[in-house]
């Protein structure tokens, strides 16, 4: 990694924006100030704060800070075993991306080394063999890994009760176990349950409230992450994720301006990090949930900055565990620009980052796919969808299969706008709304279009607007204080002559978008609010 490039490009990217660099927050807090954790060690006395340092890093996702802390304790003390375990763990990121063969070897070379010394407590070393089930040498897949180390960290829970690292990182091992398309929730309500005990009991604990903002990263579960969303960023406010994190609970509650802050917050605390390893990644994830914020309050000219800043990063400046990131990003961002601000002929003519893996080809794809269908254009749509199937297929047989499970969702998608723009309207609105039905019982991504918003929105291309209403109001239930949803909801009501649903969703958007703005549908919601 380019650390040197990452920081030029960073500079370049706050001090060319200007609408990032007016609006966001100084970060003054000291540079340590990550958290505070406790986990006795039999090592060296010397070496118990770096130790803790370094778990306190591991806890707010800075794994390559998290690995120097740890090594810095093995090089003063070599048979300090679990300063081994801390590096493998650095190396198991659940939640963030899944090893590659690669890490598993790696990881499992610490974990040999931490087995061969002798002198560390039972309890180190029921870590470290928690662990090595992880990274043991066979054929299981992930989740298969990932399910059975939770099961060896919920019996060392349950052996250390009193341990409240033990409940912390069983309740990570839940969450990095989930079943993919769970809709029963079982394991992060487990975690929430075991987190919030100890979030009264550990206030300025990172890995606590971090997670427990991961477990209700769900619509259903969102206001269960609320406070630890505000707590968090005061928790570790030297680390830009623990920045950025929070935004994902704001963004699924549609607290917007909240949002925002976050994430300029989380940019600003990359200049902060001198002589320290903050990859790119980071300052991506806060762009693209940035953009986000931005549209959703009708700023489109900041949105549009966000998206133009990303050619000043480049890919050496990504974490290589990450490789491929950054050209999701330059596929996902100037897609949702187009899409939320309806410019269909500019998604149609987005391309797709040269060089990209199939997954992010097929981002810009689905865009144009969209687009064709609310402009009734049959080869346009038919083009898209037969692009994106093939980009389907070519994942399914790339060495990263798995991917091809997480874009079933936008493929039924880009099908339906083409069936739409072909005229077959009952199999289109079929087609979305077991997308929609899908999301309502799994979830969504925290910057996704909701696909219930875009039933509604070929319910009211077809004029059946009482229909459209209900799909946008139930999308608002999951997806609230959307700009477009807000924005379908009102004027559906206003052409049913449902005059007082109509001024409610209006207020509200215009209540949600009060700076300066050049979308069209703010200036229909003033006039008619004029009228009043």
């Amino acid at each position: 990694m380019t650390k040197y490039g990452f920081l030029l490009s960073l500079a370049s990217l706050l001090f060319s924006f200007p609408l990032l660099a007016q609006e966001e927050h100084q970060h003054t807090e000291p540079l340590e100030k990550i958290g505070k954790v406790s986990f006795p060690i039999t090592c060296d006395q010397s070496v118990q704060k770096e130790f803790e340092r370094g778990l306190a890093l591991l806890h707010s996702f800075w794994y390559e800070e998290a690995q120097k802390s740890f090594k810095e304790v093995i090089d003063q003390d070599p048979h300090c075993a679990i300063a081994y375990w801390g590096q493998a763990m650095s190396i198991y990121r659940p939640l963030w991306n899944r090893p590659t063969a690669s890490d598993l070897q790696n990881g499992r070379k610490l974990i040999q080394a931490a087995q061969t010394i002798e002198g560390n407590s039972q309890r180190e070393r029921d870590y470290t063999d928690a662990l090595a089930v992880f990274y043991a040498d066979d054929n299981r897949d992930y989740q298969k890994r990932s399910a059975d180390y939770c099961n060896v960290m919920q019996k060392l829970f349950a052996r250390y009760p009193k341990d409240r690292e033990a409940a912390v990182f069983y309740a990570l091992s839940l969450l990095g176990s989930q079943p993919d398309n769970d809709t029963t929730l079982e394991n992060p309500k487990k975690a929430i349950a075991i987190l919030a005990e100890l979030f009264k009991e550990e206030p300025n604990h990172p890995g606590v409230a971090h997670y427990l903002v991961h477990a209700s990263d769900n619509p259903h579960l969102a206001d269960l992450g609320l406070p630890a969303a505000r707590r968090y960023s005061q928790i570790a406010p030297a680390s830009p994720h623990a920045l950025h994190m929070p935004s994902h609970i704001f963004a699924r509650l549609g607290l917007w301006q909240e949002d925002i802050q976050s994430n300029l917050a989380s940019i600003a605390a990359t200049r902060q990090s001198h002589g320290m390893h903050v990859g790119a990644e980071h300052q991506i994830h806060a762009m693209d949930f940035l953009e986000y914020g931005y549209l959703q309050i009708g700023e489109n000219i900041k949105a549009r900055a966000v998206v133009d800043q990303l050619a000043t990063i480049h890919a050496d400046d990504v974490d290589p565990g990450l490789d491929g990131y950054l050209d999701r990003m330059r596929a996902h961002l100037p897609a949702m620009y187009a899409l939320e601000t309806h410019q269909w002929k500019e998604a149609l003519a987005l391309q797709p980052p040269a060089g990209a893996e199939p997954s992010s080809q097929a981002i810009t794809y689905w865009a144009r796919a969209v687009a064709a269908g609310h402009l009734r254009d049959v080869p346009g749509a038919r083009a898209a969808v037969q692009q994106y199937d093939a980009m389907l297929n070519t994942a399914r047989k790339s060495s990263r299969s798995y991917q091809a499970d997480y874009m079933s969702t936008n493929g039924v998608e880009a099908h339906a706008w083409l069936v739409f723009a072909e005229g077959k309207i009952d199999e289109a609105l079929s087609l979305l709304r077991s997308v929609a039905d899908k999301q309502d019982a799994e979830g969504k991504g925290e910057v996704e279009l909701p696909a219930r918003e875009m039933l509604g929105d070929m319910l009211f291309g077809t004029n059946r607007l009482r229909e459209a209403l209900a799909e946008y109001e139930k999308s608002l239930d999951t997806d609230p204080n959307r700009f477009n949803g807000l924005y379908g909801a009102a004027r559906s009501a206003e052409l049913l002559q449902l005059s007082q649903t109509a001024a409610r969703y209006y207020a509200q958007l215009l209540k949600n978008c009060d700076a300066p703005s050049q979308r069209p549908e703010l200036s229909h919601a003033k006039a008619l609010a004029a009228k009043d």
